[in-house]
């Protein structure tokens, strides 16, 4: 689209914008042509009747935006190519010059633009055949109205291309505010949710052993103590974090895949018959693929231990030359889901699938023989390492899974 540049590239604004201002010169330079024609030349009526044409169909394009193109060059030409039958108002013209810059500048479309510009700069040759005196510098005026129709066409395409840059722009910002809300909500479920489930495990536990064996009860109120510790420590990096405009100052709660097997003792502790076996080097896996990892599993493991608190789980983690492999089996007794366990949306599964998927890795979770399985392949070296998201792939999903 060729119309209104300058308002496209976002320089309108109020009630009279700078757009606004351009166009109205248009009106203002048609008049000042026909007061130096009228002055230059000696005039009868009809061909100050004549004149005045192209002055208010400029007048008209500018107070009516809609007003056709078409219909004001016409209206500018027609008048400014008979009134030269004499040979004696050459300077009319200038109005050929000035339809050329408005239709290169504010046509609706390219071959509007050239249509109409090709008729404005053809209107001097057409003059030079009729006019009955002397001959008019037609490559002159070829050139004085080519060159503001270029202008114009110059100007439009200016506006165009600002007004991409802009929509881009702000579609970057959309984008990057989006991946921002999606890693926070992913934080937050990583850092609240998993330390939230295994407080109320630990709870629960004691609850029903009060009575019985106050001794495990208090144990497990302890072990829901210090987990609860643990994630107000992480919770409050993750605040500092996001608060801090020095981002060296503070230490970025990123675990690694070294720490997996703390991940995996924590998870024992609180109850869980969970088995830890690995293949490889977790020291050779980088960081940001080690964070996405150990996140995945703790994942995994969180689902275990609220669906399946009764069930086993083996958690292997393989290293190849390229990839990293990550395999969680739960194998035993899996309650039914709650009915409002089955309409959660599963944003813990989402949250696996984006870690993965911005590495260029993929995850999978279903119901297998016996249990459920949680398998995660990335790369180990990533071509690009970015936040963003790909679309994850549709799999099956447990309805209890957070």
């Amino acid at each position: 689209m060729f119309s209104d540049p300058l308002a496209a590239s976002g320089l309108a604004g109020g009630p009279r914008s700078r757009s606004d201002e351009v166009r109205w010169l248009a009106p203002v330079f048609a008049v000042a042509v026909a007061i130096v024609a009228a002055v230059i030349d000696h005039w009868t009526v009809p061909q100050l009747l004549l004149s005045a044409v192209p002055v208010l169909a400029f007048a008209v394009w500018a107070y009516v935006p809609d007003t056709p193109l078409v219909a004001v060059a016409l209206a500018v030409l027609l008048p400014t190519v008979l009134v030269q039958r004499s040979g004696s108002h050459e300077v009319l013209i200038f109005e050929a010059s000035v339809l050329a810059f408005v239709v290169g500048c504010w046509s609706s479309s390219l071959a509007e633009a050239v249509a109409l510009g090709v008729l404005a700069v053809a209107s001097p040759v057409v003059v030079s055949v009729i006019e009955t005196g002397e001959n008019i510098a037609v490559g002159i005026w070829v050139l004085g109205i080519g060159f503001p129709w270029g202008i114009g066409l110059a100007i439009s395409r200016q506006g165009k291309l600002a007004a991409q840059l802009e929509a881009t722009r702000r579609e970057l910002a959309e984008q990057a505010l989006l991946e921002e809300r999606r890693r926070i909500a992913r934080d937050v479920h990583d850092f609240v949710g998993h330390g939230l489930a295994a407080v109320m495990l630990q709870v629960t536990s004691a609850r029903h052993v009060l009575h019985r064996d106050p001794q495990a009860a208090e144990e497990a109120l302890l072990s829901a103590e210090a987990v609860g510790r643990r994630s107000m420590q992480e919770l409050r990096r993750t605040v500092a974090l996001l608060r801090s405009d020095d981002q060296e100052g503070v230490a970025a709660p990123v675990p690694t895949a070294s720490e997996i097997p703390a991940l995996v003792d924590h998870v024992r502790a609180g109850g869980v018959a969970v088995e830890l076996r690995m293949r490889g080097d977790l020291a050779d896996i980088p960081a940001g693929v080690g964070l996405a990892l150990y996140r995945i599993a703790q994942e995994a493991l969180a689902n275990a231990a609220r669906h399946a608190p009764r069930a086993r789980t083996t958690l292997v983690l393989e290293l190849s030359d390229t990839h990293a492999s990550l395999t969680a089996d739960t194998v035993g007794p899996l309650p039914p889901a709650a009915e409002s366990e089955s309409r959660r949306p599963g944003y813990g599964l989402i949250g696996m699938r984006e870690r993965a998927a911005a590495l260029g890795g993929e995850v999978s979770a279903g119901p297998v023989a016996g249990g459920w399985r949680v398998e995660c392949r990335v790369p180990l070296h990533p071509a690009e390492e970015t936040t963003g998201d790909r679309p994850p792939a549709r799999r099956s999903e447990a309805t209890g899974s957070s």
